[in-house]
Formats: structure tokens, C-alpha cells, sequence
């Protein structure tokens, strides 16, 4: 993978979480202080979409299968350290959200990127057949 793509998947990961992290700052009540069901229809939801996201951006770039799963993480690492930053601040970068909300909020990013690393792996080692 050259310089300019590493670039721009890193870029990519970075806008990915800055607007999914900013929706959710304004939405979050909605979606993890609210019934059950809106939540786990979400929980569901999102990490679905996130994932197909992501592999239309490794389609549009036509990255090959074998190099699915470093551009994932590629994707992905912004929006990991971001989170942890975010997480252990929760309180002052999520204002509109409960702290009780940090472990429902914490476990729903880790069920997106646990699928969306997931199914690149899974590419990835299938193409080594």
C-alpha cells in the first residue's frame, strides 16, 4: 500500500469518528438512555452500516482482498484512540449523555469495530487459500 493511500484511509478513519462521534454526542440520549429496544435495534443497526461503509470505501479504492484487513485497521485506529480518549472524559466530551450511558456507548463501538475488523479478516485470510 503506497504512502498516499495509508494517508488517506487514515484520513478517512478520522472523519468516519469525528461525524459518528458528534452524531451520537447529539443523539445519544435517544439511543442509550431510551427503551431497550431502540437500543439493541441501534446496537444492531449501526455497527451493520459502519461496516458496509467501510468496505465501500475498500471497493471505491479497489483495494485488494489481501490487504483488506490493514486497511481496516487503517480506518479504524483513528476512531480507537479517539474513543478512548473520549471515553475517559465521557462526562465533558459527551455533555448531553449520562456517565452511566460510558459503558453502553463503550460497548456498542466495541461491537462496531469488533465486526467491521472482523469480516476484513475473514476476506483477508480467505483470499490466502
Amino acid at each position: 500500500m503506497r504512502a498516499r493511500e495509508i494517508v488517506l484511509l487514515l484520513g478517512f478513519g478520522l472523519v468516519f469518528w469525528v461525524a459518528g462521534t458528534l452524531w451520537f454526542e447529539r443523539t445519544g440520549p435517544r439511543v442509550f438512555e431510551t427503551t431497550a429496544i431502540r437500543y439493541w435495534v441501534n446496537f444492531i443497526l449501526t455497527p451493520i452500516l459502519s461496516t458496509a461503509g467501510c468496505l465501500l470505501i475498500l471497493l471505491w479504492r479497489q483495494i485488494p482482498a489481501s490487504g483488506w484487513v490493514s486497511a481496516i485497521l487503517l480506518i479504524a485506529l483513528p476512531g480507537m484512540f479517539g474513543e478512548a480518549i473520549l471515553l475517559s472524559h465521557f462526562s465533558t466530551l459527551m455533555p448531553r449523555m449520562q456517565e452511566a450511558s460510558a459503558g453502553r456507548y463503550g460497548a456498542f463501538l466495541f461491537a462496531t469495530y469488533a465486526l467491521v475488523i472482523s469480516i476484513a479478516e475473514i476476506v483477508t485470510l480467505r483470499t490466502g487459500r
